[in-house]
């Protein structure tokens, strides 16, 4: 059900989703010896594990999923900004982890924008689940 529901989204959210978002949060698991890499896994594991049972209850892609990531990207929008301007993290910071950290802050901060204007809809009552298949 879900997979139809993704399916059924506009080309643009699915290449979103899938080639970008998606990707994007997968990635801090490849750093994981790094200060971003490992607030960026845990932010990412934060939304699974929420974002999993509400794909579940609602049978597909309904606002409801951008909740978990105004929970989640919000404060990791913040460590990246603290992290690249060198005010948290343990030790200077390297090229990879650099360009995973202005990676994220983008593609989250872009993802923050949509979850703000969709968690918006969801509260006053848009909460369709868009279904084909």
């Amino acid at each position: 059900a879900s997979w139809y529901s993704l399916r059924s989204l506009p080309g643009w959210v699915q290449i979103w989703v899938s080639l970008i978002l998606v990707p994007a949060n997968v990635a801090p698991f490849f750093l994981l010896d790094t200060w971003t890499g490992q607030w960026a896994a845990l932010a990412a594991l934060f939304v699974l594990i929420t974002n999993g049972p509400l794909m579940f209850w609602y049978a597909g892609m309904n606002r409801a999923l951008s909740l978990p990531h105004l929970v989640a990207w919000g404060p990791l929008e913040i460590a990246l900004i603290l992290r690249l301007t060198g005010n948290a993290g343990p030790e200077a910071i390297a090229t990879p982890e650099l360009v995973l950290a202005w990676f994220l802050l983008i593609v989250n901060g872009i993802s923050l924008v949509f979850d703000v204007l969709d968690s918006w809809r969801w509260f006053h009552g848009e909460r369709e689940t868009p279904r084909s298949g």
